[in-house]
């Protein structure tokens, strides 16, 4: 996992308290360790989450990290979009298009 997952949050609790820093840890590998489906799709889940919640900070962060280490592609973001459309309506499905072009255009 190489650490993807790490917010800047995770990072102070890493200094502040290892031990549960390491817990969290765990369990993040415990999550994204799936038994059938793979860390990409997992990702591509998230991906949909974060948009669905209409959590724009967290789904650019999910988009960045997916794209930079897993190779997540555009087309993979979008199909995920899709279903955000269909399950919580426009707005969302919109919000998570405006993301995916402002991480494209490089304003991460």
């Amino acid at each position: 996992m190489k650490g993807v997952f790490y917010a800047d949050s995770l990072k102070f609790l890493l200094e502040e308290d290892k031990e549960l820093f390491e817990v969290i840890k765990e369990l993040n590998e415990k999550v994204y360790t799936g038994k059938v489906l793979d860390y990409k799709t997992l990702k591509i889940i998230a991906i949909a989450i974060a948009a669905a919640k209409g959590d724009e900070k967290a789904l650019k962060k999910q988009i960045v990290s997916g794209m930079k280490e897993l190779n997540i592609t555009k087309d993979e973001v979008i199909d995920a979009l899709r279903v955000v459309l269909l399950t919580t309506g426009m707005p969302n499905f919109m919000k998570g298009m405006r993301v995916l072009k402002e991480v494209l255009e490089g304003k991460e």
